[in-house]
Order: C-alpha cells, then sequence, then structure tokens
C-alpha cells in the first residue's frame, strides 16, 4: 500500500473500473518521479530530463465504444464489457463538450454485439486538433442497418459543433479503414507545430497531447542544433505525416521521409509542399527495406518506431549507414531497452522523458545515441 503522502484522490467516479487509467491514486508527481527512475534503469543512464504539462485535460482523442445502454470505454480486466462514461478527465474540456452532445443525440442505436457479430455501431472516434474538431462513427461494415445508421449519423451532422463527421465501415475492430464516407467537413485534420502546419488522416496516427508533443518536437530540433548539419542528410523513419523530418529539414541539405502507410505518406507530400520545404521527399517503404534506400553522408536519423520497436533489418541496415547520431523516440520503455543495446558502436548522449500519458503507467522517451570515435 502506498504512504498517504504518495496517495492521491481520482478525479474520476469510473477509476477502478475503466481499464483506461491506472494510476490516479497516484500523486502526479510521484507518477513522474516513477517513470523516469524506469526509463533511467532500462537505459542504465541516469540523467534523463522530464517534460511534463497538464495531469488531466489533455487527450485531444478518445476512442468510445457503443452498447445497449450508451457510450462507454472497455471495463478493467474485461475488455469484451463496456463501462457507460458520462465524461473523461484526461480528455480536453471540447472532447468531453462533443462527447455530451453525440451521447445526447444517440440514445438509442443498434450497438454492436462482438460475440454475436451483430449490430451496427462499433465505436466513436472523437478528435480535436486545435484548429478544428471532428467525429468518426465506426461502423459495421457487414449490417444490414447500414442506411438507417448513416441518416442518423446525417441528421446529427447538421446539429452538431463537430467541423467534420464521418463515418468508416470496418468488418474488424480498429480504428482505421480505407471505407469511410464523409458526412460534414474533411477527412483530414490540421495540427501546428513549430509554426508549420500538419495534415493527418482524422482515422490515422497523431500524437494525443498536444502541448508535449510540440514539446518534444522543440527539444528533438535543439539536439540536431548542436551537429554540424548544413552538408548532412536527414533520415526520418516511421516518419508518419512528416513532423520531425519536416520540423528539422530547415537544419538539413536533404530530408527523407520514410513510412508503410499510404495515408499518412500522402499526407506527408501534402505537408511538405504547404510548408515549403523543398528539399524533403517522401518515400512509402516499409523500414525493414530500408536497404533498398540509397542515402548520401554524413547522415543522421530521427526514428519514431511503433511499439514493437525496430525490425532487425532495419537495425542492421542503420548499423551499416553509420549515422553521426541517431534521435530514437519511443512509446516503448521496455522494447527501448532491448533495441538501443543492439547499436554498440554508439553511446548514449542524452536521454529524457516526456509524460504525453498522466495518469498511465505510459510514457514517451527521446534517446540521443552518438557514434564512439
Amino acid at each position: 500500500m502506498q504512504p498517504a503522502s504518495l496517495m492521491a484522490i481520482p478525479l474520476c467516479p469510473y477509476f477502478g473500473t475503466c481499464g483506461g487509467c491506472s494510476a490516479q491514486h497516484i500523486d502526479y508527481t510521484v507518477q513522474v518521479e516513477n517513470k523516469k527512475k524506469a526509463l533511467a534503469h532500462a537505459l542504465g543512464f541516469a540523467d534523463i530530463r522530464v517534460f511534463t504539462g497538464e495531469p488531466y485535460h489533455y487527450r485531444n482523442r478518445m476512442d468510445f465504444y457503443f452498447h445497449p445502454h450508451g457510450w462507454g470505454l472497455r471495463q478493467k480486466g474485461k475488455p469484451g464489457k463496456i463501462v457507460n462514461v458520462q465524461q473523461c478527465p484526461i480528455a480536453e474540456e471540447r472532447l468531453n463538450c462533443l462527447l455530451s452532445e453525440a451521447r445526447s443525440f444517440f440514445q438509442k442505436v443498434d450497438a454492436f454485439d462482438a460475440q454475436q457479430k451483430t449490430g451496427t455501431f462499433r465505436s466513436a472516434v472523437i478528435r480535436i486538433p486545435r484548429e478544428s474538431s471532428a467525429i468518426a462513427f465506426i461502423l459495421h461494415a457487414d449490417s444490414s442497418r447500414l442506411p438507417e445508421a448513416l441518416e442518423q449519423i446525417e441528421q446529427f451532422a447538421k446539429k452538431t459543433t463537430a467541423d467534420t463527421v464521418l463515418a468508416s465501415f470496418q468488418d474488424a475492430e480498429t480504428s482505421f479503414s480505407d471505407d469511410y464516407q464523409v458526412i460534414k467537413g474533411k477527412d483530414v485534420l490540421q495540427e501546428t507545430f513549430l509554426g508549420k502546419h500538419f495534415n493527418f488522416p482524422l482515422l490515422g496516427f497523431f500524437q494525443n497531447n498536444t502541448l508535449i508533443a510540440e514539446q518534444m518536437q522543440v527539444y528533438v530540433q535543439e539536439l540536431m542544433q548542436h551537429y554540424e548539419t548544413k552538408q548532412a542528410h536527414l533520415l526520418d523513419l516511421y516518419g508518419g505525416v512528416g513532423t520531425f523530418g519536416i520540423c528539422n529539414a530547415d537544419l538539413f541539405s536533404s530530408t527523407t521521409i520514410v513510412e508503410a502507410i499510404p495515408a499518412a505518406i500522402a499526407c506527408a507530400q501534402r505537408n511538405i509542399r504547404e510548408n515549403h520545404a523543398k528539399n524533403a521527399v517522401t518515400l512509402l517503404l516499409d523500414a525493414k527495406q530500408l536497404k533498398k534506400v540509397p542515402l548520401a553522408k554524413p547522415l543522421f536519423v530521427i526514428t519514431d518506431p511503433p511499439r514493437s520497436g525496430m525490425d532487425q533489418k532495419t537495425i542492421l541496415r542503420l548499423k551499416e549507414l553509420q549515422p553521426e547520431a541517431i534521435i530514437y523516440i519511443s512509446c516503448n520503455i521496455q522494447q527501448l531497452k532491448r533495441d538501443v543495446p543492439k547499436f554498440s558502436a554508439y553511446t548514449i548522449k542524452s536521454a529524457a522523458l516526456f509524460d504525453l500519458f498522466p495518469q498511465t503507467p505510459h510514457s514517451e522517451a527521446v534517446v540521443e545515441l552518438v557514434r564512439r570515435k
């Protein structure tokens, strides 16, 4: 049991029942210190810089699941069951306002039953980047009641304050699909980092904590500014819509953004044009096929892989390329612990923790690796 001085009163009435947050009962300063210690232990590197923001009301995206009695989040320990949720205290207030609008309108829906594989409404994705707002309804693609569901969504679109309303048709449990219909607005949202505008797919990946994500962009750019890069090349690996590559393109002679998801690459190309990053190019490519990419030297790398980390083929190729520095961004400390020692010719110059996910055990790490002389 935690000492009283380390305890906190959870703001969420669903804490302990909802499976979303598990640390609200721990004082936030203690949460951060625990994450810092975990990262230091994983890396064997004690000098960890820490970046934090608001402990509540920080998320700009939430995925809510339909059930016969409303909308909710997965139950703790029972992901097949849904906890009815009126508001979420880790979500931004604008997001909770849209949730209230939608809950009031969709009081009776044909909710999808995961066990029976029947019903229509699976879930809803609500996003509120600083410059817009959106709701995407995830529908069961094989439902016979899709026309009725679309009619409901079209009526909602006329009343909601959301800028964008979209219906996505899926036959599996995921929030990404190429099969969708825009009911209102557009399927691409926009966010601004370091004065640059980034388009991203409504149903695609983008950081869920805007303020800390921007702090991370600032930090990575500061790391790069310590090197002689004007004649160098930048590789932005697992580049998504190009945020890291484009934010740092001005520092380099040329920039290559590598990403495997077509919708993300399409946005990256648009972002290159709109931000006038004329020295940047994109490649639609799985990172494990990096051997196919001719890259100039001197080379610097920013790599931001998924939770599973980098494929062994990718790591071997990076070791062959011998970049001057590798900025490894990770949302999985245990995978980071496994990957970093594989770069035996490199040493850790700096490490930072960005708490993008307060009230949870998760965080983001940025590790600066430099080649041993």
